[in-house]
């Protein structure tokens, strides 16, 4: 690629960030909150009639309920044991990125676990599940105005799909659970308009990194990923890619103090190149 195109697109991502903030006068837009139209869903409808409940006693889990611990302790992980976790585990890391605690208005807006511009919440959850108890290897749709997962369909080789779809990390085929966050794109455009998308990609960090802490108040282990194949994603779980699409992922699963060394390789690079 040539040094021109690619400053061309460096500058467009830095034009994305900078939106409302250039001397470009904006005075006469609205968005369409303001022009009163139709408000969208809060939650996209379930995709089958295969819903499961999850449970949510989860004062009954085994956790580091000390802030300051977890705090301390996170990190990322991207070595897993393969061991089984529990339904209740995948029930509080579901309800700890995307659990809605109340109902703003009649349907204005949910208040949820994590924090969003204007409590637009404009991400789905998807998942890849495997060695979680009592469920069917494959992928699922969270649905968090009931709190309980849909199952969408098995897949003939699930590991691979994880591998092709976080651009060949192959680590990650080894979660018990990997997240698939997609941005519903009207959900915040209704409200932002031409500004939604950087206030989003604000927004997609809060929901990883609760996703980190109730990991490790589980001691469990995970890494935010970025580097995904959105259309292929989309293509799998049955979504549009035009009004809705896959944009950030986010493996989770057990761990081992005995695996450290294993995830220090993963930096071997720093002291082979000498920075």
């Amino acid at each position: 690629m040539e040094e021109k195109q690619i400053r061309k697109l460096i500058e467009e991502g830095r034009e994305l960030i900078r939106t409302g903030y250039d001397e470009t006068d904006y005075s006469d837009y609205q968005t369409d909150q303001e022009l009163k139209k139709q408000q969208p869903p809060l939650v996209k409808e379930a995709m089958t009639d295969n819903i499961i409940d999850l449970p949510k006693n989860f004062d009954d889990l085994d956790a580091d309920r000390d802030f300051f611990s977890v705090i301390d302790r996170r990190c990322s992980h991207r070595v897993f044991t393969q061991e089984k976790i529990s339904l209740l585990q995948l029930s509080y890391l579901l309800w700890s990125c995307q659990g809605i605690k109340e109902i703003r208005g009649r349907s204005y807006a949910t208040l949820r676990t994590v924090p969003c511009g204007g409590a637009r919440h404009q991400f789905e959850t998807y998942l890849t599940l495997q060695n979680v108890e009592g469920l069917e290897d494959g992928i699922y749709h969270y649905l968090p105005l009931v709190h309980k997962i849909e199952f969408l369909k098995k897949l003939d080789d699930l590991k691979g799909f994880i591998d092709k779809s976080l651009e060949g990390q192959i680590w990650a085929s080894k979660a018990n659970i990997v997240f698939y966050f997609s941005m519903v794109f009207y959900r915040v455009e209704w409200r932002y308009g031409i500004f939604a998308h950087r206030v989003a990609l604000i927004d997609a960090g809060h929901i990883t990194e609760n996703i980190y802490l109730a990991s490790t108040a589980l001691n469990l282990g995970g890494c935010a990923i970025g580097s995904v194949d959105g259309k292929y994603c989309d293509e799998v779980f049955g979504l549009d890619g035009v009004e809705e699409s896959i944009m950030y992922a986010h493996p989770v699963g057990t761990i081992s103090e005995a695996d450290l060394e294993k995830e220090k390789d993963f930096y071997r690079f720093v002291k082979e190149q000498g920075l």
